[in-house]
């Protein structure tokens, strides 16, 4: 599972890496802004997205020990979204031990 886990999250962080510049290669995001936010479906998903980052960044609250950490966290989950909760979970994947069941990454190390 863990394997899974890695490669899963790994494919995520490259596919949206690629996704974000291949994007910003054809046209600016914030020459994109306008036609964007006269969409009301294109909005929807915006608030949506950002509702899912704040319920994972809750998760990192309660992983992360220091204000530095939930700060920079945050910030990173907030501008680059799937792109930075993926690299949170996979930090973490690969901080587990070997010995620990993958669920164990879901608590607060000691």
């Amino acid at each position: 599972m863990k394997l899974f886990l890695k490669l899963l999250f790994s494919f995520i962080f490259v596919w949206m890496v690629f996704a974000t510049v291949r994007s910003s290669m054809q046209v600016s995001l914030w020459d994109s802004w306008r036609g964007y936010s006269a969409n009301p479906w294109a909005v929807a998903t915006l608030y949506d997205a950002y509702a899912g980052f704040i319920t994972f960044f809750m998760w990192v609250v309660y992983k992360e020990g220091s204000v530095g950490g939930r700060i920079l966290w945050f910030l990173l989950i907030m501008c680059l979204g799937n792109i930075a909760m993926s690299a949170y979970v996979l930090r973490e994947l690969f901080r587990l031990p070997s010995a620990e069941p993958v669920e164990s990454i879901l608590w607060r190390r000691a």
